[in-house]
């Protein structure tokens, strides 16, 4: 998914954690438009104001539950990304990924479609001609560390992941592992990502790395962690130092966790990168391909979606600078 805004605000994220301590701390998302003005709304948790990442998710958008009958639903243009993997997360509808390396997957409620970007890729979004009624779901994105971020650009489709059901609830594996069931899905950093259902009036006792940071994305009414109500597209931070958190439903949540990301970073629109002139050279590089529609280019050229690329917003007129992974000193 892309971020879509115009005049999108330099983000700067990383740097060692301090705190390894439990901790409980909401964050509220921001409403952004898909596609522009008048397309969907979705609700952004990730980067925020104060806490910009959960180990290496860097990015967290929230859709729906929102009623596409009769109307376009989700349309992103081709648009590039750079040093990070984006992940697909659908509990109800239908997304349709095309992307340069010649993919074309359908995205359905329960499978993972994990793209990793690298040295640099573009895709598209969009919802099928024939869709279902309801689209609702979550992208995230995950940072890519040093050492792979310039790997070579791949994609991945999970259809059967990790599941385990007790009669408190459901845990679905996405990344990483939880207990004793682990995703096959690549994984570049110690991290961790899964679909949280706790049966109504029942608590589901979620086990966790101690060692890792953690949040709760809820996804559905009526979600508890830890005894304390998480609205819908609401993330609770926990911090570090739990062994296990106490989910309660009805609801469901994306436990979403990892080691602290001790690197410093850039993150402006699409790209994941660590100076102002690997942005600056990310972009040039997606304008020069997307205006000579080259498919040699660092990015390919992304097939069958009707319509033109997104153009990259300018950048700001000060330098983008790495700067610590939650707002003040560190």
């Amino acid at each position: 998914m892309s971020n879509v805004e115009r005049d999108p605000a330099e983000t700067v994220c990383g740097g060692a954690a301090t705190i390894a301590e439990p901790e409980y701390e909401l964050l509220e998302p921001r409403e952004v438009p898909l596609g522009g003005p008048r397309a969907m709304l979705v609700g952004r948790t990730l980067p925020n104001r104060d806490r910009r990442m959960v180990g290496a998710w860097c990015f967290a958008d929230f859709y729906g539950p929102a009623d596409i009958a009769g109307q376009p639903g989700m349309q992103v243009p081709p648009h590039p990304h750079t040093g990070l993997q984006t992940v697909s997360w659908l509990l109800d509808g239908e997304v349709l990924h095309r992307d340069s390396l010649g993919s074309r997957a359908l995205v359905r409620p329960g499978e993972l479609n994990l793209m990793t970007a690298g040295r640099g890729i573009a895709h598209s979004e969009e919802s099928p001609p024939e869709h279902p009624r309801w689209l609702h779901g979550a992208q995230l994105w995950v940072a890519l560390p040093g050492d792979h971020r310039a790997v070579a650009p791949h994609f991945e489709q999970h259809r059967d992941l990790p599941r385990s059901s007790t009669a408190d609830g459901t845990v679905t594996v996405l990344m990483g592992r939880v207990g004793d069931d682990e995703s096959p899905a690549a994984a570049y950093t110690p991290i961790v990502g899964a679909e949280v259902s706790a049966a109504d009036g029942r608590v589901l006792r979620l086990p966790l790395e101690p060692d890792f940071e953690h949040a709760v994305l809820a996804l559905r009414d009526g979600l508890t962690v830890d005894g304390r109500p998480v609205a819908t597209g609401t993330m609770l931070y926990l911090g570090r130092g739990r062994s296990a958190a106490e989910i309660g439903g009805p609801g469901s949540g994306l436990l979403l966790g990892g080691l602290p990301f001790e690197e410093r970073i850039v993150m402006w629109w699409n790209f994941v990168g660590r100076d102002h002139d690997e942005i600056a050279r990310a972009r040039a590089d997606w304008e020069a391909a997307r205006t000579a529609g080259d498919p040699g280019s660092r990015y390919g050229v992304v097939r069958g979606y009707d319509g033109p690329p997104l153009g990259a917003p300018a950048l700001p007129g000060v330098e983008l600078r790495p700067r610590g992974r939650t707002r003040g000193p560190s």
